[in-house]
């Protein structure tokens, strides 16, 4: 039986250690069986992977890898706080937030990069509610930042 542990080798995901808080904000708040994960934008090796917004500089599939990475960096974030994925019980909403021009109208396409990722990760447990929403700015010029809540055992 494979494990998010083991879907992320086959991916070929190795997990970043966690970005911390750049601000005045904690990364995860266990309350009960639930865990909240702060907005993650798409750090990939310690720096954004890209910056700019949709509708302008960024195009679709850029930001799609974009929102895949702040998946990652979700994912290394719930591993730091639970200390096993294997204690995911479901991904149970993701929140995503796309920088954009005021005629951009795919966020959901951006926002399938995360999706796809916490579905590929965690299987059938992965699967979620969702919102999307295009904002004006965020944080560094990131194209993209995405926030989780989960279910823990």
């Amino acid at each position: 039986m494979s494990t998010p542990q083991s879907r992320l080798a086959e991916l070929g995901i190795d997990l970043p250690t966690p970005a911390a808080p750049v601000a005045n904000y904690v990364a995860c708040v266990q309350t009960g069986s639930l865990l909240v994960v702060s907005g993650q934008l798409p750090l990939h090796n310690g720096k954004l992977f890209a910056t700019g917004k949709l509708g302008g500089t960024v195009d679709v599939d850029t930001a799609v890898e974009a929102a895949r990475y702040s998946m990652i960096n979700v994912i290394a974030q719930v591993q730091a706080a639970v200390g096993d994925l294997a204690r995911v019980k479901r991904v149970v909403r993701l929140g995503g937030f796309i920088a954009c021009t005021p005629d951009f109208t795919a966020h959901a396409s951006v926002m399938n990069g995360a999706s796809d990722l916490a579905v590929a990760v965690f299987g059938d447990a992965g699967r979620h509610a969702r919102s999307t929403v295009g904002v004006p700015s965020l944080p560094l010029d990131a194209p993209v930042e995405v926030e989780a809540l989960f279910e823990i055992a």
